[in-house]
């Protein structure tokens, strides 16, 4: 299909696109939290012990190398709880941010300090939260606390560039109540302590496991070699896994044909709006943001627009993308993902338009969730007549892109490597 008539055809579903003011929805988020501070004092025995199943974990990534080390357990919503974990599941329900906040804030993240150097450790705290995470289901834990769950409601109602969390309490022990069960694939990469974690990684995403799983299992020092194993803060292993596993990508179709036509794809979630240009051409990759007045990392109403690139060539890169960071890394694996899954390669630009509805962060997962649905030709957020538009040439693309986006094509030419060649016409100097 004509990308102008692709454009026009684009009908947002009125239901994924309804505005409530921040302020609403903070209220209600505040209405939650009052409702997991009773059901945690719900369960609360005498001895300070609670029981939970735990779908996940999470390590912090403060005065490294001793870290936080915690076990995350949804308490009084056990039989839900491996709704609670991130993956891409979030996304096909179809939830918002309000709905991604309401499980973050229901998590209780029971810790205690621990040496990252894990490579034997597989008894006391650390040990319990290793098996946890290693799992491939929730797995029901004792869990002994020192100390009342704290709640920070002005953190929920108020949510900075950091996506909240739920409650912490100081763990003083925590046991398995059943055999977890460890998939063979990654048993094999426990059990190997010669294998470098990145070749771990590739194995265990080859062998099926989804980047959620992986990271789960690099965070609490499942991979690596023996005595470099060691616990990896949540925040870095979730941007190790999505550029180790597209490196692979890259590896994968660096040697496939290009594409023959340029190609638009369009998602919209959670506020957030993706165009995603495939050109013919050996791989290259781009992804530009921009960040609306009022948004969460741009929350001056009256402030200018934000924008930020980071882009690679067929080579790939050899630094870490500081503007864009980890959603740089999640976009391009949702595109490597799709060219894999055809065969083919091409250069890929990704433009991210982040508009005031994204009032609170989700974390980069939605990145990687949109980028990878916009190449879906049934997915439930825009009524698209076809599976993608095409247009003569890239520059065609873009310029018939620009006229919906927050900025000029000068000021994208400005900004974007794989953009500046594109002629502009008078219009985009006003």
């Amino acid at each position: 299909m004509r990308l102008d008539e692709y454009i026009d055809d684009l009908s947002p579903d009125e239901d994924a696109r309804r505005r409530q003011l921040a302020g609403e929805k903070s209220y209600e988020i505040l209405d939650y939290v009052e409702g997991a501070k009773e059901r945690f004092e719900s369960v609360k025995s005498g001895d300070s012990l609670y029981g939970a199943t735990a779908p996940s974990v999470f390590v912090g990534r403060s005065s490294y190398p001793n870290v936080s080390a915690g076990i995350l357990s949804p308490v009084g919503d056990e039989e839900d709880a491996e709704n609670f974990a991130t993956s891409g599941n979030w996304y096909d329900r179809g939830l918002g941010v309000e709905n991604v906040l309401q499980y973050r804030t229901g998590l209780l993240n029971s810790r205690r300090s621990a040496d990252v150097n894990v490579d034997d450790v597989w008894d006391g705290f650390v040990g319990v939260q290793r098996e946890v995470a290693l799992a491939d289901r929730s797995v029901n834990v004792e869990l002994g606390l020192s100390d009342t769950p704290q709640f920070d409601p002005d953190a929920f109602a108020n949510p900075a560039a950091n996506a909240p969390t739920g409650p912490n309490a100081t763990a003083e022990s925590a046991d398995l109540a059943e055999n977890p069960h460890v998939p063979r694939a990654v048993e094999k990469t426990l059990e190997d302590d010669d294998w470098q974690a990145q070749g771990a990684m590739t194995y265990l995403y080859r062998r099926g496991l989804d980047v959620y799983d992986i990271n789960r299992v690099l965070s609490v020092g499942g991979l690596g070699q023996g005595e470099n194993r060691r616990l990896v803060p949540t925040r870095w292993s979730i941007t190790a896994v999505d550029d180790t596993v597209g490196q692979f990508l890259r590896g994968q179709i660096r040697d496939e044909r290009s594409i023959d036509a340029v190609e638009v794809h369009v998602n919209e979630y959670m506020g957030n709006r993706y165009w995603v240009v495939l050109a013919p051409g050996t791989w290259e990759f781009e992804l530009v943001e921009m960040k609306s007045p009022g948004s969460i990392w741009n929350p001056d109403p009256q402030g200018d627009l934000w924008m930020a690139s980071a882009s690679e060539g067929y080579e790939g890169r050899t630094g870490y993308v500081e503007e864009t960071a980890g959603a740089y890394y999640a976009a391009r694996l949702g595109v490597l993902e799709h060219l894999r899954d055809r065969g083919r390669q091409a250069k890929a630009l990704v433009l991210r338009e982040v508009s005031d509805d994204y009032w609170a962060p989700v974390g980069v997962w939605q990145v990687r969730e949109s980028v990878r649905n916009a190449f879906d030709p049934d997915t439930s957020y825009l009524d698209q007549p076809d599976d993608h538009g095409e247009a003569e040439t890239f520059h065609d693309a873009v310029r018939e892109i620009t006229p919906h986006l927050p900025v000029s094509l000068n000021a994208l030419r400005r900004k974007s490597t794989m953009i500046s060649g594109v002629q502009a016409d008078l219009s985009s100097f006003s």
